[in-house]
């Protein structure tokens, strides 16, 4: 079935109308813009239509969307109206489908939502740093690197340290990898993040430190050691967003747990031949 996309008859409409003004001065999401044979298309409805929008459409400016969105909605419901009724039975199961996930991602959304409270994550911070604060304290050092693929380049950058370069610069202007454009920061590492050779040397460096050249897989590595810690708990700003994805999650789980276990549900599909998949001309008159 051919799909249209809804961006797409917005900006052909842009093309066309220009913006209108509201009547009204205190406007609602019941205020109806339109009827189409009886049907209203309200305030409520453009609001949904603009949400649902690519991020680049959204920040277009109100008055270069309002029109087409109302007229986009228009056309909508009297193709609709049209063809009501006419739906193919794969048209329609995969329309019961659609329905069936937009109410469940809803309702879990709603769930996911309303677990995150101050209270919520507060509580899930304090957990966190109990379990942190219960492990073994374990170095963690926070370094730069400049990263060549010669030994060659690797010696002459080492030359130009050794006579006063400055790392960071030096990284800006010659370091091959990710991390040239913040000078070389690799920022704070423990044990394990890092390749043998490269976690060897800064375990056996002093702060403030330089060596090299040194070889990896990656290239030929100089190595400047900032700063050495023992592991703690990383203050709440920096687990914030992981902590409120998991309070997420897991009131999601929650929710479908709940719902399906108060459900009543017969499953009949045990020993079913799963090749079934594959016939999908069953969807088809």
């Amino acid at each position: 079935m051919v799909r249209f996309s809804r961006s797409g008859v917005v900006v052909a409409a842009l093309l066309v109308f220009s913006p209108p003004a509201l009547a009204e001065t205190e406007p609602s999401r019941d205020t109806v813009l339109a009827t189409v044979n009886g049907t209203d298309i309200t305030l409520g409805h453009v609001l949904a239509a603009r949400d649902n929008l690519p991020e680049q459409f959204r920040a277009m400016p109100p008055d270069a969307l309002f029109q087409p969105l109302v007229e986009q909605l228009i056309e909508q419901t009297a193709i609709m109206q049209e063809a009501e009724g006419t739906l193919s039975p794969r048209e329609r199961i995969a329309f019961e489908n659609e329905q069936r996930a937009f109410i469940a991602n809803a309702a879990l959304t709603r769930a996911a939502n309303a677990a995150l409270t101050e209270e919520n994550i507060d509580a899930a911070y304090t957990a966190f740093v109990t379990e942190f604060d219960g492990r073994e304290p374990t170095p963690e050092f926070n370094a730069s690197h400049i990263i060549v693929e010669t030994e060659e380049e690797a010696l002459a950058l080492r030359e130009q340290l050794d006579a006063g370069a400055d790392f960071a610069e030096l990284a800006r202007e010659h370091s091959r990898d990710g991390a040239a454009a913040a000078g070389g920061a690799l920022g704070w590492f423990g044990l394990g993040a890092m390749i043998p050779e490269f976690e060897e040397a800064v375990t056996e460096m002093e702060v403030g430190s330089y060596m090299g050249p040194l070889e990896t897989r990656f290239g030929w590595h100089l190595v400047l050691l900032n700063d050495t810690r023992m592991s703690s708990a990383p203050p709440l700003d920096e687990v914030r967003e992981a902590l409120e994805q998991n309070l997420q999650r897991e009131a999601a789980q929650a929710e479908l747990t709940r719902a399906t276990e108060a459900a009543s549900i017969e499953r009949r599909y045990e020993g079913f031949d799963s090749s079934i998949l594959a016939r999908s001309e069953l969807l088809d008159d």
